[in-house]
């Protein structure tokens, strides 16, 4: 029965509704036509019922015709109305066919026929309203025919089959009206079930999807619109498109996305649009061109937008993060560079004087010991400077690695030959062993041999008995490499494992009285652990306390068949080919005196500039051999200084050595100095055997020398 009642009756019921007074009208007129063959009493009676039936019938559709639903009951009552009537209709027609007279059977299978056509042709929305408006109605016609009596004596054998098919063709056209209507229904249903979700979506979604015409005229806005901007998709349809655009972006936006359904057909861009409340709001659109079925109808163009101020703030505070981090970088290097310049400058004067009076004669007993205390006391502190540079460099990735074949054994050989008086002296011995063969690498020769030294310079602190042996092993390694391990292995105080676990960190120390018994910084291992992991290798240690450590590191480097150069040695200059005539330009008076005192013994002639102007002058003055010259000086600095020289209408000014002898010692200060025009450099403090390498190497007689130089000196 629920089956039966379903909501399509509600739909009959609602269109039965309608065409209440229309029925009423044909009603009469049917009865008063009747009244010209039948009684009027009967026609009357019969009027007067259907007139009650279709009051019957305005009262319960009521509810259905204004779109309530309707409950169980109610339909049912308008299934008794619309069988009632609809039966009514059968025993007029039943009237005409008893009456005799053969005009009145043709009326009776014509109002039959109609009835029943008109019922279910209006029943097909629903299966009930089938039954009782055509079936049963049906039903009862053809019991009239089968017992009702028939005056004419016609052939109901003929005439019944006809009146079937008729009631058959009105019940196939039903049926399948009513298939069309479950089938309507289902689409209706899932049509619904689609929308309602794409409603959901549409809603609750914080992304605005729009559709519009290239012109600018918009077709949809999803709800979400109103929240993103502040208006209503109805205010935003009653203006264009692009009125509340930032003015910034107003001009090359429209033209953008026209360019953009021109070419790719879609593209995604950062615009700011102008809420209702004022304030302008970033907002990333994709645009893209949708093409119609209908070739000559224009595209249109859909965009989904989404408001990205959060990360636009979040943008601006990186870049400003990034800001002050690289102005706090360039801080720590301005500090670094100054604060390096300042230690050496002073350091400079110490070291030099320190060392000159170790080597006076005039000096006896406790005095040669406390200068050389002195010495040894700066040297120290020099060092430190150095491990503090060393380390900064290779924080900052201001440290680049060289490439170059190398023989594995030199670096083991150059370090012993350094270390092997250090060890004697302590009365160690200093062993280097090799396993397997050795052969050519390519990597940086240089920083290897600096993390050996530190290693067995370390080895040889904390060592007070036995030696320290120092092995180099090389196998064979994927890739046509070598696997370059190096061990030190010392017979001192030793570690436990908490020790080695932050043995590579800066500033670490064993222990606080490691640090003053032996020295140290803490910063050496920290250096050496990043210079090999610069150069993609392993660095590490294993120890006993009171049995010794061993520290090691391994790398692995390609093999090659170039030659191997040997690095040039240095040695001491001890005497000057010629005299030269020097240009010493020095701001700080103590470092002047201090050259003059270690290049005395030479006979050199040496002429002095407090700065770098005086310097410019005394180059337009004379000719000198070689330029000595400091960077950072008041009224104008070295590098200003080269440049005016070097630009001089004077040949000796561009071919005259010009040497760098500053406290600047960082990689990119070197760097000016040569970009200024310099020819070479030496660090303070001033190493005398450097000093007079440099000057042996750039005093020596050149082609391009100029021969007012040559006849001058």
């Amino acid at each position: 029965m629920t089956n039966l009642l379903d909501e399509g009756l509600d739909g009959l019921a609602a269109a039965v509704h309608r065409g209440v007074p229309m029925r009423m009208v044909i009603a009469v007129a049917v009865g008063a036509l009747g009244a010209m063959s039948l009684p009027v009493w009967f026609c009357v009676l019969w009027g007067a019922g259907i007139i009650a039936g279709e009051t019957w019938c305005y009262f319960v559709t009521r509810r259905q015709f204004a779109g309530e639903r309707a409950g169980t009951a109610l339909r049912l009552n308008y299934v008794a109305c619309l069988l009632i009537v609809t039966c009514w209709w059968i025993v007029f027609g039943a009237a005409l066919w008893s009456s005799g007279r053969v005009e009145n059977a043709a009326a009776a299978v014509a109002v039959w026929l109609a009835v029943v056509y008109h019922a279910q042709t209006h029943a097909y929305q629903s299966r009930m309203g089938l039954v009782a408006g055509g079936v049963l109605p049906g039903a009862f016609m053809l019991a009239i025919l089968a017992f009702a009596p028939n005056p004419l004596n016609l052939d109901l054998v003929f005439i019944t089959p006809f009146l079937v098919l008729g009631m058959l063709f009105s019940g196939d056209g039903a049926m399948q009206m009513l298939k069309a209507r479950g089938s309507f229904n289902e689409a209706q249903r899932k049509l619904a079930e689609s929308d309602g979700q794409y409603r959901m979506l549409a809603d609750n979604l914080t992304d605005v999807i729009a559709l519009s015409t290239l012109d600018g005229r918009r077709i949809y806005l999803s709800p979400s619109i109103e929240g993103a901007t502040g208006y209503t998709a109805q205010e935003l349809f009653e203006t264009p498109t692009y009125t509340y655009l930032h003015p910034d972006d107003a001009v090359w936006l429209p033209r953008a996305i026209a360019d953009m359904a021109a070419g790719p057909g879609k593209v995604t861009l950062e615009y700011r649009i102008v809420r209702r409340d004022g304030a302008a709001i970033w907002v990333e659109t994709t645009f893209c061109v949708v093409v119609n079925d209908d070739p000559e109808a224009p595209p249109q163009v859909v965009s989904v937008s989404r408001n990205i101020d959060a990360r636009k703030q979040m943008e601006t505070e990186l870049k400003e993060a990034r800001r002050r981090a690289e102005q706090a970088a360039a801080a720590k290097s301005d500090f670094l560079a100054n604060m390096t310049h300042e230690l050496r400058t002073p350091l400079n004067a110490i070291i030099g004087f320190s060392g000159v009076l170790r080597a006076s004669p005039r000096l006896a007993g406790d005095d040669v010991r406390h200068v050389s205390l002195i010495h040894e006391a700066s040297g120290s502190l020099l060092e430190l400077v150095n491990s503090v540079l060393d380390f900064s460099k290779l924080e900052a990735g201001a440290v680049e690695v060289e490439a170059r074949p190398f023989d594995p054994a030199a670096p083991v050989r150059a370090m012993a030959a350094l270390m092997s008086e250090q060890a004697q002296a302590k009365g160690l011995t200093l062993t280097v062993n090799t396993e397997g063969q050795l052969l050519p690498l390519l990597g940086d020769a240089g920083r290897i041999r600096q993390v050996l030294l530190n290693f067995v310079s370390n080895a040889i602190k904390f060592t007070a008995r036995g030696g320290v042996a120092v092995t180099v092993r090389q196998t064979a390694a994927p890739g046509d490499c070598g696997r370059l391990r190096i061990e030190v292995a010392d017979t001192g105080i030793g570690l436990r494992d908490d020790q080695i676990e932050h043995l590579f960190e800066r500033f670490t120390q064993a222990d606080a009285s490691v640090s003053r018994q032996y020295g140290g910084t803490g910063l050496g291992l920290a250096i050496c652990k990043r210079t090999i992991e610069l150069m993609g290798g392993a660095i590490g240690a294993t120890s006993t306390p009171g049995a010794g450590s061993t520290f090691w590191f391994e790398l692995v480097l390609p093999r090659t068949d170039e030659p191997v150069v040997g690095e040039p040695q240095i040695q001491p200059a001890e005497t000057l080919e010629r005299p030269l005539r020097l240009l010493l330009v020095e701001d700080v008076a103590v470092n002047r005196e201090l050259i003059q005192a270690l290049l005395g013994p030479f006979g050199l002639e040496i002429e002095t500039a407090e700065n770098g102007q005086e310097a410019v002058e005394a180059m337009e003055r004379r000719a000198f051999d070689i330029v000595l010259m400091d960077v950072q000086m008041p009224v104008m600095d070295g590098l200003t200084a080269t440049r005016a020289i070097r630009a001089l209408p004077l040949q000796r000014a561009r071919s005259t050595p010009i040497i760098a002898m500053t406290a600047n010692v960082l990689p990119e200060q070197i760097d000016r100095c040569h970009e200024a025009g310099m020819d070479d450099h030496l660090g303070k403090p001033i190493e005398p055997a450097k000093l007079l390498e440099a000057l042996a190497v750039w005093s020596a007689p050149r082609e391009d020398a100029d021969p007012a130089i040559e006849q001058a000196g």
